[in-house]
């Protein structure tokens, strides 16, 4: 199937690094409409929406937020910190959008903490906005990419 032109333009803006180092899609080869498809089927087998997912981010990081740059518990399973530098970060889709330049780490707590399970999971205000708006969870090898099965399984 041919790309629209606005489509292809914003692949272009996805692929490049000018609103983010490397740029949105990292080494992924497939077309965004593919990596939004493939992960959107991922997260309709976990039972949950995309705009849950955003939620339960949002409410972590706005959790985390009173204790900039240390670690807080979110709940009994999860720890979460946030860092921010100055300035903002807009949305590459043709819509307004500017979002803090914040980052939110999530970790397990407890007795799941010393298991294999013990990951961190990273995301920008941004990220929240993509997947809630866009179903985008960035490409393969892009420095945001959030797997959605990982994601799920940290934050639920």
């Amino acid at each position: 199937m041919k790309e629209s032109p606005q489509t292809k333009r914003l692949e272009d803006i996805l692929r490049s690094s000018k609103l983010a180092a490397d740029g949105f899609l990292g080494e992924d080869a497939r077309s965004v409409s593919e990596i939004i498809e493939n992960d959107l089927a991922v997260v309709s087998k976990s039972g949950f929406t995309k705009e849950q997912i955003a939620a339960r981010m949002r409410d972590i990081t706005d959790k985390a937020i009173s204790l900039l740059g240390n670690w807080t518990e979110i709940d009994q399973k999860l720890l979460a910190r946030v860092d921010e530098a100055k300035g903002f970060i807009v949305c590459p889709w043709p819509h307004t959008g500017r979002f803090a330049k914040r980052v939110t780490y999530v970790k397990f707590t407890g007795p799941r903490a010393a298991s294999r399970e013990s990951q961190v999971i990273k995301w920008s205000d941004l990220n929240i906005h993509f997947i809630e708006l866009h179903g985008f969870f960035e490409g393969k090898g892009s420095n945001f990419r959030i797997e959605p099965k990982d994601l799920i399984n940290i934050i639920f």
